[in-house]
């Protein structure tokens, strides 16, 4: 049995989750065809996914046809789940990039596109039978932009809106779909024209592919049927033949002539190439070779964890111990499982190139490779997207801290596209992601899983306090006479702008007005100073703080009335050192096509940005280099998706500390009293 693996990508409500339904269903994988509107699909069964109706994990489901094994990877189109179409794509040989007849050529299919671009692909046009549906737009659309390596296999039957009909270019059949059985039909008359010169651009990118069919091109000599499955399937390997087919997946018209090409036309595994090592080697895809598995994904649900894996050389079975690359732990695979949604199906053996997932690893993570002892090899990992969207979590009800904690924690090693930082400056639980549908399903699931309700808030910034001029004669003093010992420290400072981030303190003591054993609490008094700055309470930094002159008691002075001494001249006298915020300014990378390049530079100047240089990215567009104040960009993952239509990307990096403007600097500090306030 033949195995091809693919992945099926494009932008939410394209389609795909209902294509690979419908997949299933033709082929008897299921008894009824589900519905994403009725939550009852194969794919999309996570109580998430069904609340939703959207796609929010990428879904591995083995669909058999015409003695193949496909690997049908059902991946999200919303863009906060690319973590989950990397997974997919990873191991998949083919990437089958779904667009709609109805909606056209959208950034879905562009990124998808992208994704692609080093892997053999076809694309699907969906919804071909639908009111407004325009294939030949669709088509139009993906050639004008994708380039002429598009070229069309499967086509509509008529060019009105009630398509029932669709014809193969390559065997001149056509097919019609009646009380939901498809049958072959003849082809419709009017339709001759539009075949021939479909043919025509097909037989020409298929001529690309191999010097006899050339000749035979130019010598204006047909192809016969098996000609062009062989050309075509040449022209995906090298990526000069991207075929297109179209369909309905609610009433399979199309379906099964997708199936068909990707068994005639889509790679078997190996075909592509060998793996790559994280050092370059590479690692030859060998049914006879040493069992090599990649785990490509994780899940944890209430029957425990679950790793999916590609057998990438040999074949594995029951019961045989691998060793972890990373970590050099042996693995023992003792239950192996092929999963169709939430239906696994035990099974004995594996082959090279085939998907399955084995459950309870005890130290295996995604990414990671299993080999046998001693071979040492690392396959490439998976390069996830940086998070770029932060919220502070909270728990509603009081203690529920450390369930948050633990479920993030559980959920980590399900979705590597998150982080977690508790942040002690801000006290909160800052929670970063890829935007903000994404951090609501961690919510949610953190409901569901975990019993735990969560309130979210914007992330706070961490700012920093400093002086901008010298005081000096700062009297600081502290006395207190209770009876018996007293308390008695008294200190006069200087302070002023330092070179350093830390405290610098010295002393210029003469004639020991101050002893010298009182140096350190001084200093100590001040350290514990510096955490809580005079205008909002943030930490001051460069600061040099010099110890003058001072008196002291015989009796009553003690290290702690000169901490207390310390102190109290710490607050007398940055006040009076012109004190300033200092804000975080990052660094930003904007990657966008040059169409926004206006929309965003100009919200940058909004952002109080500062524009420092354009540079053209590999893809075309155009990077867009910017120092901005962090404090501007909480919401730049959502107002940058919104700005380019999903087009664009960034990342931003800690930079240094910048003086904050006079008129900015209130609002913080009104808003971080307000703070306090209500925290009171």
């Amino acid at each position: 049995m033949g195995i091809r693996n693919l992945c099926l990508l494009g932008h939410g409500g394209e389609g795909k989750t209902s294509l690979v339904e419908s997949m299933l269903f033709v082929t008897g994988g299921t008894d009824r065809l589900g519905k994403v509107t009725d939550g009852n699909t194969v794919s999309d069964y996570d109580p998430e996914e069904i609340r939703r109706k959207i796609s929010i994990a990428a879904t591995p489901l083995p669909v058999e046809f015409g003695g193949h094994k496909l690997n049908v990877i059902d991946a999200p189109g919303y863009f906060d789940f690319a973590g989950e179409v990397l997974e997919g794509l990873r191991v998949a040989d083919t990437g089958v990039i779904v667009t709609s007849a109805k909606s056209g050529v959208g950034v879905g299919a562009e990124k998808a596109w992208k994704f692609c671009k080093d892997k053999p692909k076809m694309v699907y046009v969906s919804k071909v039978d639908e009111e407004n549906a325009n294939f030949s737009g669709t088509y139009n659309a993906l050639r004008d932009q994708f380039g002429v390596s598009v070229c069309p296999v499967v086509i509509p039957g008529s060019s009105g809106d009630k398509v029932n009909t669709l014809i193969n270019i390559v065997t001149g059949k056509a097919y019609a779909v009646s009380g939901g059985k498809v049958s072959e039909v003849p082809v419709p008359a009017d339709m001759a024209d539009t075949v021939r010169e479909h043919l025509a651009t097909l037989s020409e990118n298929v001529a690309e592919t191999d010097e006899a069919l050339m000749d035979k091109f130019f010598a204006e000599e047909p192809f016969t049927p098996e000609e062009l499955r062989k050309g075509i399937r040449a022209g995906m390997l090298t990526g000069s033949v991207t075929p297109v087919f179209c369909g309905c997946a609610t009433n399979g018209l199309g379906t099964e002539l997708l199936l068909q090409g990707i068994c005639d036309y889509a790679p078997a595994p190996g075909e592509t190439g060998d793996e790559q090592t994280d050092d370059g080697k590479p690692v030859k895809q060998d049914p006879a070779g040493p069992p090599v598995l990649f785990v490509f994904k994780t899940l944890i649900d209430q029957y425990g964890k679950f790793s999916f894996f590609k057998v990438v050389s040999g074949s594995v079975t029951s019961d045989m111990t691998l060793t972890n690359s990373r970590s050099g732990a042996s693995e023992k695979l003792a239950h192996l499982f092929v999963v169709k949604g939430k239906k696994n199906t035990e099974v004995k053996e594996l082959k090279c190139g085939d998907i399955g997932a084995v459950s309870k690893l005890t130290d295996t993570k995604t990414g990671d490779t299993l080999h046998p002892a001693g071979a040492q090899i690392a396959l490439k990992g998976i390069n996830f997207p940086e998070p770029c969207y932060a919220l502070a979590f909270a728990p509603k009800t009081k203690g529920g801290e450390e369930k948050i904690a633990t479920g993030l924690s559980r959920m980590s090693e399900e979705d590597l596209t998150f982080t977690v930082r508790n942040d002690a400056e801000t006290k909160q639980f800052v929670v970063t992601g890829q935007g903000d549908i994404h951090l609501d399903v961690l919510c949610q699931r953190l409901k569901g899983r975990y019993g735990v309700e969560v309130e979210t808030e914007g992330a706070r910034v961490a700012y920093r306090e400093k002086i901008r001029k010298k005081v000096t004669g700062i009297e600081g003093k502290h006395k207190k006479q209770s009876g018996g010992h007293g308390q008695f420290g008294r200190v006069i400072m200087e302070f002023e702008p330092g070179d350093t981030e830390d405290l610098v303190f010295e002393e210029k003591i003469f004639g020991g007005s101050v002893p010298k054993n009182f140096h350190p609490a001084v200093e100590k008094g001040l350290r514990d100073s510096i955490p809580h700055g005079v205008l909002a309470g943030y930490p001051v930094v460069f600061l040099k703080a010099t110890l003058v002159d001072g008196s002291y008691h015989d009796v009553d002075s003690s290290e702690m009335a000169f901490k207390l001494a310390a102190r109290l001249a710490y607050k007398a006298g940055l006040p009076l050192g012109n004190p300033v915020l200092l804000e975080p300014v990052g660094s930003l990378k904007v990657f966008i096509p040059d169409s926004y390049m206006g929309d965003i530079i100009g919200d940058l100047n909004k952002r109080r940005g500062r524009v420092m240089g354009m540079n053209p990215d590999a893809d075309g567009g155009q990077i867009v280099e910017a120092e901005v104040p962090i404090a501007e960009m909480n919401t730049y993952a959502i107002d940058l998706r919104s700005m380019t239509q999903g087009r664009g990307s960034f990342s931003l990096k800690f930079e240094r500390y910048e003086e904050t403007p006079a008129n900015v600097q209130q609002k913080i500090i009104e808003e971080t009293k307000r703070i306090e306030e209500d925290e009171e």
